[in-house]
């Protein structure tokens, strides 16, 4: 009979790591493309009110933000401790709001106009008056459609 030598021990071939670089690469390209940068850093505190009815918005680029609230303690120096109005990134009065929402639109092209929505993002600790002045703005510029943010609370019985 004939009689089986050994095999040699099979050594484990080495893995190719040309590839790895490629794929890196894609997903990198991949995260760049899909994200989507902050628009504007927040110079006002805001503790949003707490709403029953609450829905979400469905297309967010459409959305211009209008914050109020009082400005971060860092910001107080220059500001205050009083409730203040923020433009994208800059502390600003309600007189601007028009020319705030005129830039909007024409930052937009001409068939999303009818659809720009804006957002007031106020602390709860905003009084009315205020919120009511932004209101009046609004108006007068023309810009009618306005979303009132807040955070999703129970129904008091």
């Amino acid at each position: 009979m004939a009689r089986f030598t050994g095999k040699k021990a099979k050594e484990t071939p080495a893995l190719n790591m040309g590839s790895m670089s490629d794929i890196i690469f894609m997903l990198l390209f991949f995260f760049m493309v899909i994200t989507t940068m902050r628009e504007s850093t927040l110079y006002v505190k805001i503790i949003p009110p707490q709403g029953t009815e609450v829905t979400k918005l469905e297309k967010k680029s459409l959305v211009s933000y209008i914050n109020v609230g009082v400005p971060m303690p860092e910001q107080q120096k220059k500001y205050g401790t009083e409730p203040r109005i923020q433009l994208n990134d800059q502390i600003s009065e309600v007189s601007d709001i028009i020319a705030f929402v005129e830039k909007e639109r024409e930052q937009r092209i001409e068939a999303d106009r009818p659809f720009l929505t804006t957002a007031i993002k106020a602390d709860k600790q905003v009084r009315m008056g205020m919120v009511t002045d932004i209101k009046q703005e609004l108006r007068k510029a023309g810009a009618l459609k306005i979303f009132y943010n807040a955070s999703k609370g129970t129904r008091k019985k």
